[in-house]
């Protein structure tokens, strides 16, 4: 059996002992590095993300405010828009409406003729067409009566012509007069609507 001398000893055990020493550093240090620089590089973005909570929990009431606010003005903008609740019925409400204005300005309805509803994204627009037979006074006076109304009312569309040759004061005025409905389903698309000189 070989004898190891007392140099060859002690070399070895530093050998050992720098192996132990690596190990430990590459086994149980250099992980506890890495995730204290992981946990150093997340440090900012949950600091931020907290930021962002607090700022958010801070603003609540704010944001409740704002709200309540804008649900007051929708509603309030609501008390001008047709009652409905299907377009149909929302276009008679309109016809009746602008013909009992018209009545009230003395004006003569020589044709009524709905419209197709547009979509303006849970707004329904329900126009009607009117031609009337009036004077420039009993014109004015409609359209004061059509702005005056308390339902939110818009005339999209005005045409004036004299009725005849001889008679200039007689006008016929086409107008176009459009209501609002708060639309619960898409409008239907005047594509898919058959057209008026089709049969079924």
């Amino acid at each position: 059996m070989t004898v190891l001398s007392r140099r060859e000893r002690i070399l070895i055990r530093f050998g050992v002992a720098g192996l132990l020493t690596l190990g430990g550093y590459l086994f149980v240090v250099e992980p506890m590095l890495a995730r204290q620089r992981e946990v150093a590089e997340l440090i900012p973005i949950r600091e931020a993300t907290l930021e962002r909570r607090r700022l958010t929990v801070a603003q609540r009431e704010l944001l409740t405010a704002e709200r309540e606010a804008l649900a007051q003005q929708v509603e309030a903008a609501s008390a001008g828009f047709l009652a409905g609740p299907t377009a149909p019925l929302a276009a008679s409400e309109l016809q009746k409406l602008v013909k009992e204005l018209a009545a009230a300005a003395e004006v003569d309805v020589r044709s009524e003729r709905v419209m197709a509803p547009v979509d303006l994204t849970g707004i329904l627009e329900i126009p009607i067409e009117l031609t009337v037979a009036c004077t420039t006074r009993q014109v004015v006076a409609l359209l004061t009566r059509l702005e005056q109304t308390p339902r939110l009312l818009r005339v999209k569309d005005l045409k004036i012509r004299v009725a005849a040759p001889g008679q200039p004061r007689e006008l016929l005025t086409t107008l176009t007069v459009s209501g609002y409905l708060r639309s619960t389903a898409p409008a239907p698309k005047p594509a898919d609507r058959p057209a008026s000189g089709e049969r079924s």
